[in-house]
């Protein structure tokens, strides 16, 4: 089983790095959206809206690199291929879930200095906490995304079927996960950050253990 889950994230790792397109497509389509929320709102007189706009845009962007992520599986029936190899869907679910948890963290660690600067928010709490929010946030998003990418890849309106199945699904995550930035970039005088990172590790977790029940029979489907 782990031998396969490395395998599916080689490979998917491997593509990326080969053609970059959906990394550098949700990098940019990220930071447009972190631009014009900030020059919208007025950039750094408004401090409070540094975590909630970092979240907006990644997760915006994060519908355009899940719905990239099974785009090569179904190229010319490689996804029955690899179900058929055979790779268990547990270690396929795994694989993916991990590879689309680390572009979307590298594009977040991509972006976090933009927004540092335009809103002039530099991090006065815990630093590794901070970080922490950025890889768990992510890997709240990549779990029950990977599954929807799944169910919505075969249909004609993948891109507009996915958020609406995701963001109500995440949004408690992402609310968490913005707080918790939040109160960092603050400074967290009332050390209230760790509380809302547990609820979000809480989120990611049950998501974690229970994503790959749903995506067993979606792929098998």
């Amino acid at each position: 089983m782990l031998n396969q889950i490395g395998a599916v994230i080689a490979k998917d790792l491997l593509v990326e790095w080969r053609s970059p397109v959906r990394t550098t497509a949700v990098l940019f389509f990220a930071l447009a959206i972190v631009l014009l929320v900030a020059f919208s709102s007025g950039g750094g007189a408004l401090k409070r809206q540094a975590a909630s706009t970092l979240w907006m845009g990644l997760l915006l962007a994060s519908t355009r690199s899940l719905d990239r992520s099974f785009q090569v599986e179904l190229e010319q029936g490689a996804l029955e291929g690899m179900v058929l190899w055979p790779v268990h869907p547990v270690a396929l679910f795994y694989g993916k879930a991990i590879a689309n948890t680390l572009v979307l963290w590298l594009v977040s660690l991509a972006i976090t200095p933009f927004v540092i600067a335009i809103f002039d928010a530099p991090v006065k709490g815990n630093l590794p906490m901070f970080i922490g929010f950025l890889a768990v946030g992510c890997a709240a998003i990549a779990a029950p995304g990977t599954t929807f990418a799944a169910i919505t890849s075969r249909a004609r309106a993948a891109s507009a079927l996915l958020p609406v199945l995701l963001f109500p699904l995440v949004m408690p995550a992402m609310v968490a996960s913005a707080r918790g930035i939040g109160v960092l970039i603050e400074g967290d005088i009332m050390n209230q950050a760790p509380t809302w990172f547990g609820v979000v590790v809480a989120f990611a977790a049950v998501h974690w253990l229970f994503g790959p029940l749903f995506f067993r029979a979606v792929v098998e489907e």
